[in-house]
């Protein structure tokens, strides 16, 4: 799905590591919430309390799920599932425009 119809979009971005990393949360008819963004490259590492499933939808990283002692490259077009209250690394090495679905 290249596009969402009838959403609602939160004017405020969410701002993370300096503006690093910067999306905007989109929220759907049914209570779902997604955030739109985009990752410039560097190393991050991020919380969550829902799971999550990441489409990386242009760019490259590697990313270190829970649990894991070795990265993984997704690149555009490809995604990866985070368990709920867990953290994950990702090193971006070309800018990563991305979609986070959450899930309750």
């Amino acid at each position: 799905m290249s596009s969402f119809k009838n959403v609602e979009v939160t004017k405020g971005a969410n701002i993370y590591f300096d503006g690093k990393v910067v999306s905007y949360s989109v929220g759907f008819d049914d209570g779902s919430v997604k955030t739109l963004g985009v990752m410039q490259i560097g190393e991050y590492e991020f919380s969550t309390a829902d799971a999550e499933i990441m489409d990386i939808l242009n760019g490259e990283l590697d990313v270190t799920l829970p649990d894991a002692t070795e990265s993984i490259v997704i690149k555009g077009g490809e995604s990866f599932e985070v368990p709920a209250n867990s953290k994950f690394r990702v090193n971006v090495k070309a800018i990563a425009d991305y979609c986070c679905t959450y899930i309750k």
